[in-house]
C-alpha cells in the first residue's frame, strides 16, 4: 500500500486505476483499508477540482414533481393556489420561506437548493 496525497491529474488517474483494481476488496483487509483511504482522497480531489453546482430551484421542483407524478394542481396545494403555482413555475414569483418549508417537507427537496436565487 503506497498511498499519497492526490495533487495532480496524473496522481488522480493513478488513484482511479488502483481503485478499480481493488474495488471488490473486503473490509478489514489490507486492500480494504487502502480502498477506503483512496476513496476519501479521490473524493476530496474531485470536490476541489470538479465541483458540482446545486440545481436551479425551479428545475428541481419540476424534476421532483415529474418523479412523483405531481401536476401543477398538486403543487398548488403546497404553495397556496393554482395561480401561485403557475407563477412559481414560470419564474414570476419568488419562493417564500413558508413555501420553501412546504416544498422541502412534502417534496423532499433540500433547502440549500430551494433558497438559491433564480
Amino acid at each position: 500500500m503506497n498511498i499519497k496525497p492526490i495533487k495532480t491529474k496524473k496522481d488522480y488517474q493513478q488513484a482511479m486505476s488502483r481503485l478499480e483494481e481493488i474495488f471488490d476488496a473486503r473490509r478489514g483487509t489490507k486492500e480494504g483499508d487502502e480502498l477506503e483511504i483512496l476513496g476519501i482522497l479521490i473524493d476530496q480531489y474531485e470536490e476541489e477540482h470538479f465541483p458540482i453546482d446545486l440545481p436551479d430551484p425551479i428545475e428541481a421542483i419540476k424534476f421532483r414533481m415529474e418523479q412523483l407524478g405531481y401536476s401543477q394542481a398538486d403543487l398548488a396545494k403546497l404553495v397556496g393556489h393554482k395561480g401561485r403555482a403557475s407563477e412559481i413555475l414560470n419564474r414570476k414569483r419568488k419562493l417564500s420561506l413558508d413555501m420553501i418549508r412546504q416544498l422541502h417537507d412534502k417534496l423532499n427537496i433540500p433547502t440549500d437548493v430551494l433558497i438559491q436565487a433564480y
